[in-house]
């Protein structure tokens, strides 16, 4: 087959890909010198999306209303804007082969992709039920959320199921964006998770009464502590039972799994230096490899406020790492320099008419503030984090966009406190004065 060639080549075509292209067109790329290579057949779109609008039963979202960067309240990136850019967008291409020392990447199809400049940009894959040999986890009907081909399928089935029974196994971002948006679409909605509590990763035990209260009263069935151990299937091979590890069986029409993802680093083991699960970079997203770059979820990178090495998973950083590397990739040709990212993580999620957002670090100890009264409507409380005396994280469920401005510079900042008693008195009004 025949041998393409270009300058700079992304490989994977998720959010961080779409947000490359457009820095590398404001830096002034020139036709023919930038591709990207995805295995997803459509172009870059903003994936959060998949998890709410696009599965909503009135109105739903869809392409090609949410390519990138409306997300960020940037332009959208419809394919013909790559075509006028002169950006090769190759798409239902799957890379299978790297070979970073020859600057080669081989595809499924046996195509040859050459670069002078490599990004990194192949973000994360579900893990799967089958992955730990879960019995009957293959069934019909038993869904994972990551590519726009799954919410299709997920689509499908809901209309085949209507007003059946879905069954959510996991308690993170997926499992309550999921176990929401199955409600809406007038399913009969359990979910099951092993943790005490929602979310554990960011949620305090407060904070995750709450949104567990909300739901209960939206009539989701919450069942905490076990795991899904089986399934157990119809004639036609669709899932219909789902066993627990404490010995109860759920009625089921529809699975959704969102019990995490991994990096999608395999393609690059043992070419390039890796850390805490992904591909170690520096301030500019440069691997040890010199021409190579890695963002996004699969890059572990020095996080400056925080003087440690961290891989973060999520919109935000996809979208903030492509454009640093993209920058630093064209400043270097120009033998000029840009500054070291400086990044303030930051977690969000939209479900019912809930809206929370997080900003900095989840550690020490944490003073609740608010009405985390799941009966009470519009409620607004958050949490902030205190470790040496500072504030390190908060955390706002339902506020406004000063107000989460607020607690985003109160997380940068790290303002000191003289007493978890007064800040909890304080509440909002004490990010609101920083």
């Amino acid at each position: 087959m025949a041998e393409k060639s270009f300058k700079y080549v992304i490989v994977g075509g998720g959010v961080a890909a779409g947000y490359a292209a457009r820095e590398f067109a404001k830096q002034g790329v020139q036709p023919g010198e930038l591709a990207i290579i995805s295995k997803e057949a459509v172009a870059p779109y903003e994936r959060p999306a998949l998890s709410k609008a696009y599965l909503f039963p009135e109105s739903p979202a869809r392409l090609p209303g949410f390519h990138v960067c409306v997300g960020s309240g940037g332009e959208r990136l419809l394919p013909e804007w790559y075509k006028e850019k002169g950006i090769e967008l190759i798409l239902s291409t799957e890379i299978v082969k790297a070979d970073l020392a020859a600057n080669t990447l081989v595809s499924a199809a046996g195509e040859t992709f050459k670069y002078q400049i490599l990004i990194i940009a192949t973000g994360s894959t579900v893990i799967r039920l089958t992955d730990f040999g879960v019995q009957g986890a293959d069934a019909k009907n038993i869904f994972y959320l990551r590519e726009i081909d799954d919410a299709d399928k997920l689509i499908e089935a809901i209309k085949a199921k209507k007003n059946g029974k879905a069954v959510i196994v996991g308690g993170g971002y997926i499992g309550l964006e999921l176990g929401a948006v199955m409600k809406i679409n007038n399913l009969d909605v359990n979910m099951v998770y092993p943790e005490p509590w929602c979310m554990p990763r960011l949620f305090t035990s407060d904070i995750a009464a709450f949104y567990e209260g909300y739901y209960a009263n939206k009539g989701i069935k919450i069942i905490k502590g076990t795991v899904a151990v089986g399934f157990t299937t119809d004639s036609n091979g669709e899932v219909k039972e789902v066993q627990l590890k404490d010995g109860r069986v759920l009625e089921a029409d529809i699975v959704v799994v969102g019990v995490g993802g991994r990096p999608l680093t395999s393609l690059f083991k043992g070419q390039v230096e890796e850390e805490k699960g992904g591909i170690k970079t520096d301030a500019f997203f440069k691997t040890s490899v010199p021409n190579v770059y890695a963002v996004g979820d699969v890059a572990t990178f020095p996080l400056k406020l925080y003087n440690e090495m961290r891989r973060v998973e999520h919109v935000d950083h996809a979208r903030k790492s492509a454009e640093q590397a993209v920058k630093a990739i064209m400043a270097s040709e120009e033998g000029k320099s840009v500054g070291e990212y400086d990044y303030l993580p930051y977690f969000y999620s939209r479900s019912f008419d809930l809206s929370w957002q997080f900003y900095g670090d989840n550690v020490g100890d944490t003073v609740l503030f608010g009405d985390n009264n799941p009966e009470t409507p519009k409620a607004k409380f958050g949490s902030y984090w205190i470790k040496d005396g500072k504030v390190v994280g908060a955390f706002l469920e339902g506020g406004s966009a000063e107000e989460n401005q607020a607690i985003a510079k109160v997380a940068r900042l790290q303002p000191a406190v003289e007493s978890s008693e007064a800040l909890k008195s304080e509440g909002l009004s004490f990010a609101s004065k920083i």
